[in-house]
C-alpha cells in the first residue's frame, strides 16, 4: 500500500515570531525553520505503518518555496522513501494546497494520505478536509490512533466530548492530532541515507493548477501586550480594586 503524507517548513516553534515592519507577515527571514510538528506526527504514523507491514512505500510532499527540500530531507531521514516538491514561490493558501495534493494524488494514487490537522504558522486546519472532499474520499480527523485491516482504516479521534472511533474505507485522508505518537529522534547515519533518496521536483503549472491566492492579507500585527501584575497587601485592598476596575470597565 502506498502512503502520502504532507509536510510543510514553519517557523520552528521554539521561535519567537515577529512581524515584519511593514505589517505585510510574518518575518522570516534569517529564522530558524522546521517541519511542522504535526506533520512530523504524521510522517511517524506513516513509518510506524510500513514496519508493521501494512504500508509498502511512503511518499512525503512538500509545496512551496526551494528550502522545502530540507523539510523534504527531514521526512526522508526519518523513513519516507522519496519526496516530492511543487516549488513555488507564490503565497500558498489551504485550497491550493489541497488543489496540488489532489493533483499529486491522481499521478501517484496513493490508498492513504496522512498530514498533520493544521499548520503551528497559520492554524487554519482546513487542508485535509478540503483534500478529501476534492478526491471524494472518506476522512478521519484529529487521529490519536490508527490501525489498518482489510482496506479499512480504524481510527480513535479526539472530540471534546472524549473519543470517537470511526471505520473508514481506503482510500482515505487522515489528519493527525499530538497523541498519535512521538517521532523519532533522526540520526546522523539516516540524515546521510537521506541524502541519497528520489526527490522530484515539479512546477504547479505542471499539475495544471492555479495556485493564485483568493484572500488578500490587509495587515498582520503582533497581539497586544499584557499589562503588569500588581501586588495587593491583603484581601480587602484586592476586593476593592476589583470593585474599582470593574466599575471603570
Amino acid at each position: 500500500m502506498k502512503v502520502l503524507v504532507a509536510v510543510k517548513r514553519v517557523v520552528d516553534f521554539n521561535v519567537k515570531v515577529r512581524v515584519k515592519a511593514d505589517n505585510s507577515g510574518v518575518e522570516t527571514a534569517n529564522v530558524k525553520m522546521s517541519m511542522n510538528p504535526f506533520d512530523e506526527i504524521a510522517v511517524e504514523a506513516a513509518v510506524r505503518l510500513k514496519e508493521a507491514g501494512s504500508a509498502t512505500e511512503i511518499i512525503a510532499i512538500s509545496c512551496g518555496v526551494a528550502q522545502c527540500q530540507e523539510t523534504l530531507r527531514t521526512a526522508l531521514a526519518i523513513g519516507a522513501d522519496r519526496a516530492i516538491l511543487v516549488e513555488t514561490a507564490a503565497e500558498l493558501q489551504p485550497l491550493a494546497v489541497a488543489k496540488l495534493l489532489r493533483a499529486i494524488c491522481q499521478k501517484e494514487s496513493p490508498q492513504l494520505v496522512i498530514m498533520g490537522k493544521q499548520a503551528i504558522d497559520d492554524d487554519s486546519n482546513q487542508t485535509g478536509q478540503m483534500l478529501a472532499a476534492l478526491l471524494g474520499w472518506p476522512q478521519a480527523t484529529f487521529a490519536s490512533k490508527i490501525e489498518l485491516a482489510e482496506g479499512r482504516a480504524k481510527v480513535t479521534r479526539e472530540v471534546d466530548g472524549g473519543l470517537e472511533t470511526v471505520s473508514i474505507k481506503l482510500p482515505a485522508v487522515i489528519t493527525t492530532d499530538l497523541r498519535l505518537n512521538e517521532p523519532r529522534y533522526v540520526t546522523l547515519p539516516n540524515i546521510m541515507k537521506a541524502k541519497k533518496k528520489a526527490l522530484e521536483t515539479l512546477k504547479p503549472e505542471a499539475l495544471g493548477v492555479d495556485v493564485s491566492p483568493r484572500l488578500a492579507t490587509l495587515k498582520v500585527v503582533e497581539p497586544p501586550k499584557r499589562k503588569a501584575g500588581v501586588k495587593v497587601p491583603d484581601a480587602k485592598a484586592l476586593l476593592e480594586k476589583l470593585r474599582n476596575e470593574a466599575k471603570v470597565l
